[in-house]
């Protein structure tokens, strides 16, 4: 018997786990279904080596007949990486430290969601936040001294240098995207301390993991929330060692296992939309919309410039006796980057006018699909035919790329069980592209992404598009309109920022199904506590606001059982 159960340890759950232990006479048990990070998920530039790994659910987006994306991958189903682990996704991410534009929150408390307003969740940002890069730490909008750790990788090519000087040729300032505003270009902030990645699990709790009232119990994996007959949940179950277990509580079970797992245990659970539990034979508990309001960042992958300078990343650079010793003695050298070097928020025409609200982000990587051998196209499964075609050629070839990134997709889509077993997969459809306008304003993206290369900044490494033709899309000719959808609706990327779909809201609200105060509606002591929250989708990476959400939700849990004002 625990007074908290808190199920998952990733971005959310390990900062929970860590706030509500530090109430030492409540007694807190973290659930995880994962083990711990090992040495190569510490190494940033080697991410691509932890996705597909014992580390990653390694969920697939489900193809349907009326859907035209992923149609380059095996399957046409797009790889979605989940962290199976201590740490969650922030173990198998790109270490991208973004909050989101100021307009995302406000809206979220224009929504009915008191107490989420921008000026209300800075505080959240900062008080985790150990900044390690002097001319932000000394702003109003960052701090040192939190559990986590944001700084710039100290190692980066001139190609870095030459993305933010061709933003200033595009009109764009460089500045801190985290700050008053969004609008801009930067060198990337990341969770790294000292070269080396800082997961959740670093951050929150390594320094706390011998409190006395908080027990971690791994490779554990919740089956689902057990409520009593007042609609309370007491507890939940779960798989261990091959056995079923139950633990109990006294106050509240805490749900923080991510935006898919989330949503099904809940509906395994009994709490969803009544007509679809009832295809299982699940007695409802809550008849409630969970599983709609699926929200991701959505892009085109591979998008490859060619330089005629060898200052690129590349595997043969990076593999060598000098690099490992750089990172393991120095903690500096290529191993510290997070790959993306830079990031940029930039307005198409389709964006609002009058105020600081971008609707295009810019990734840029000093490197191509093909850079690192085949590993790149191993974790987006990327059929050999397309790989074969467009980036096979690049084996030897100096490239660069962006990526960019539809920030406030209309298009939504849905999560469904596909049986009762909680150890099958469920039905993921993403529904990219539903909306006209979702695959007009990433086209303005991607032509805003060739002005880039012909900047000055760029002509000087004598920078040029990849102009292979995605298998597929021969019949249209390059830089169209429609080869451009073509190519997006083949190599659809996605930075595996899934949201929304434990959508909270007031109860007015139809699809709503926590409220702002994170208590799943039509039940007694249970919350969600992870990036299935948002009402709508940040505009930008989402680890930094799941890391928010985590610390809002604890101080909330304080002040409800212990009476803070």
């Amino acid at each position: 018997m625990y007074d908290f159960i808190v199920v998952g340890g990733g971005s959310a759950g390990a900062v929970v786990v860590s706030r509500l232990s530090e109430v030492t006479n409540w007694t807190v048990l973290l659930l995880e279904a994962g083990d711990h990070e090992n040495e190569i998920s510490d190494i940033p530039l080697l991410v691509a080596y932890t996705q597909l790994s014992e580390f990653d659910w390694k969920y697939k987006t489900s193809p349907l007949s009326t859907s035209a994306y992923c149609l380059a991958m095996i399957g046409n189903k797009c790889n979605w990486p989940r962290g199976r682990v201590l740490g969650g996704s922030s173990v198998l991410n790109g270490m991208i430290y973004v909050r989101g534009n100021r307009h995302d929150y406000d809206n979220w408390a224009r929504l009915g969601n008191a107490g989420w307003s921008y000026e209300e969740v800075l505080p959240y940002f900062l008080k985790s936040e150990d900044n390690r890069n002097p001319y932000l730490a000394r702003t109003p909008y960052h701090k040192t001294g939190g559990y986590l750790t944001i700084q710039e990788s100290s190692w980066k090519t001139p190609l870095a240098i030459a993305f933010l000087q061709a933003g200033q040729e595009m009109g764009y300032e460089n500045r801190d995207i985290n700050g008053f505003n969004q609008t801009g270009f930067m060198l990337t902030q990341a969770t790294i301390r000292r070269g080396s990645r800082c997961s959740t699990a670093k951050a929150f709790l390594r320094p706390v993991k011998n409190r006395p009232n908080l027990h971690i119990a791994m490779r554990a994996q919740i089956l689902k929330v057990l409520f009593n007959t007042d609609k309370r949940a007491t507890g939940v179950e779960f798989l261990r060692d091959g056995k079923r277990q139950i633990v109990r509580c006294r106050r509240e079970v805490i749900l923080s296992a991510g935006t898919i797992n989330s949503p099904q245990l809940l509906m395994l659970s009994g709490i969803g939309p009544s007509e679809h539990l009832n295809e299982f034979n699940i007695p409802v508990i809550s008849d409630l919309r969970v599983g709609d309001n699926l929200q991701d960042h959505v892009g085109l992958g591979g998008l490859t410039f060619l330089v005629n300078e060898s200052i690129t990343l590349t595997i043969k650079r990076v593999q060598t006796l000098s690099a490992m010793y750089e990172y393991l003695i120095n903690e500096r050298g290529p191993l510290t980057t997070p790959g993306i070097e830079a990031l940029a928020f930039l307005n198409t025409k389709y964006a609002d006018k009058f105020g600081d609200y971008p609707d295009m982000q810019f990734h840029f990587a000093p490197f191509s699909i093909s850079s690192d051998g085949e590993q790149i196209k191993k974790i987006l499964g990327l059929r050999d035919r397309v790989y074969n075609i467009m980036y096979k050629p690049l084996h030897n070839v100096e490239t660069w790329s962006i990526l960019p990134l539809l920030l406030r997709p209309k298009s939504t889509g849905w999560i469904r069980l596909k049986s009762r077993n909680p150890l099958v997969q469920p039905d993921i459809n993403p529904n990219y592209f539903t909306h006209k306008e979702d695959m007009d304003v990433l086209i303005e993206g991607i032509r805003l992404a060739m002005r880039v290369s012909n900047t000055s900044a760029f002509q000087r490494f004598g920078s040029r598009p990849h102009t292979i033709r995605m298998p597929g899309c021969h019949k249209y000719s390059f830089d169209t309109y429609e080869y451009w959808e073509c190519a997006i609706r083949h190599f659809t990327f996605t930075i595996y920022h899934p949201t929304s779909i434990c959508k909270m809201g007031p109860r007015s609200d139809s699809k709503a199904v926590v409220d702002s105060r994170l208590r799943v509606y039509g039940v007694k002591g249970l919350r969600v506590v992870d990036a299935s929250i948002m009402p709508t989708i940040v505009s930008g990476n989402i680890n930094a606001p799941t890391i928010m959400i985590g610390e809002k939700a604890s101080d909330i849990i304080k002040k409800d059982w212990l009476g803070i004002k």
